[in-house]
């Protein structure tokens, strides 16, 4: 009946990464072939979680967060039919999602004022946990960037290269000038500094 077997959520972990990629592939043709829609929620399903930790880390906003995956499924909606396979799926997805939390980021600048409400005040026993957040949401974005895709979503300079449209060696630098930026901030925070 499926063009491919679905994966079984019982077997081992390393049986199930190299299928993930032919799983995908199976599943976005039937999409762009027929707009089967279990095709897409099974791509949504598996894809969601990850774009929503990527936005709500560059935008420090849930629901601006939540926003930025429902756009993004829209553009890669439009965008599947032609999607070339030269990258994993799951980083072209990224890609949209970065490219949607730019766009609102410079929306924001343009008309609303920075520190807005976040979601960093729940928990008032999160206090370090709220302290390097807001520490992350405060560097530059390029810089914000690369350090949560590079430390928190584990990619590879090359591939955050590719993401951003950057040079492998301007994201190591960013991620390095983003480290020093977010002890120092940090730093300052523990010496009395907290607002």
């Amino acid at each position: 009946m499926n063009d491919s077997p679905a994966p079984d959520p019982r077997a081992p972990n390393e049986g199930a990464v190299p299928n993930a990629p032919a799983v995908e592939r199976a599943l976005a043709e039937r999409f762009a072939a027929a707009r089967d829609e279990r095709a897409f929620r099974e791509l949504y399903r598996l894809h969601t979680p990850r774009i929503y930790r990527i936005a709500s880390r560059l935008l420090g906003d849930p629901s601006g967060a939540e926003d930025v995956v429902q756009e993004t499924w829209i553009r890669a909606a439009q965008g599947l039919p032609g999607f070339r396979w030269e990258a994993r799926l799951s980083t072209w997805l990224a890609g949209i999602a970065i490219n949607r939390c730019r766009e609102t980021l410079r929306e924001r600048r343009r008309g609303v004022s920075p520190g807005s409400e976040t979601s960093l005040g729940r928990g008032p026993s999160e206090g370090e946990k709220i302290d390097l957040e807001r520490a992350v949401n405060a560097l530059p974005n390029g810089y914000r960037e690369v350090l949560v895709l590079h430390d928190v979503h584990g990619y590879t300079h090359e591939q955050i290269a590719a993401l951003l449209g950057i040079e492998v060696g301007t994201s190591k630098s960013q991620l390095s000038r983003a480290r020093r930026t977010v002890r120092e901030t940090l730093r300052g925070i523990v010496k009395g500094d907290r607002t």
